[in-house]
């Protein structure tokens, strides 16, 4: 099965940033716009894990988890990787936390401990909202970095759980799965 381990948004903060958001979805962009429900901090994609080992991996979730306690996650701001005049990626920029950047740490040790491979980039933590369809063009995205600049939205929000989640690749779009939770010490 397809495996990330991920920080999930509770449903107010969904709806939060699918309100400050919606002129930006509706603006007719070449963009695939994630569904809000979806939207999620990856700490680390692991692609396909044969489900004989989702118990190990949910072990190493705990053990990264272990003392960390509930922290609060500041996000803001809107960009695109590589660029707004050339998007791949439409994303909410995440804070780099100190708290988040140790759990982050600790997960990529915790599983290369059992055979996983560690992330070469650099950690850049960040909700992904939406991705270029395929062939778009960079004239197809004019005005975007001023529509970006017109669409604020900072808050902050408490994280509680460490989830591994499934995906699964649908017609429609992917659905996510929660398959173990580790919880955050409050």
């Amino acid at each position: 099965m397809r495996v990330f381990v991920a920080l999930n948004l509770s449903t107010a903060e969904h709806a939060r940033l699918s309100q400050a958001t919606a002129g930006l979805r509706e603006a007719g962009y070449p963009v695939r716009w994630v569904p809000p429900e979806n939207v999620h901090l990856t700490l680390k994609f692991l692609g396909e894990v044969a489900e004989g080992r989702i118990a190990e991996l949910s072990m190493a979730v705990d053990e990264a988890a272990a003392g960390v306690g509930a922290f609060r996650l500041a996000v803001g701001g809107l960009g695109a990787f590589p660029s707004l005049s050339r998007p791949q990626v439409i994303w909410v920029g995440v804070q780099l936390h100190a708290t988040l950047q140790a759990l982050q740490r600790s997960l990529e040790d915790a599983l290369a401990e059992r055979g996983y491979p560690r992330e070469e980039r650099r950690f850049r933590p960040h909700l992904t909202i939406g991705r270029a369809r395929k062939g778009a063009k960079p004239r197809e995205f004019q005005g975007l970095e001023e529509l970006v600049a017109r669409t604020p939205y900072d808050d902050a929000f408490e994280i509680r759980s460490v989830d591994v989640m499934r995906s699964r690749l649908m017609p429609s779009g992917a659905l996510y799965d929660v398959v173990h939770c580790s919880s955050l010490e409050s």
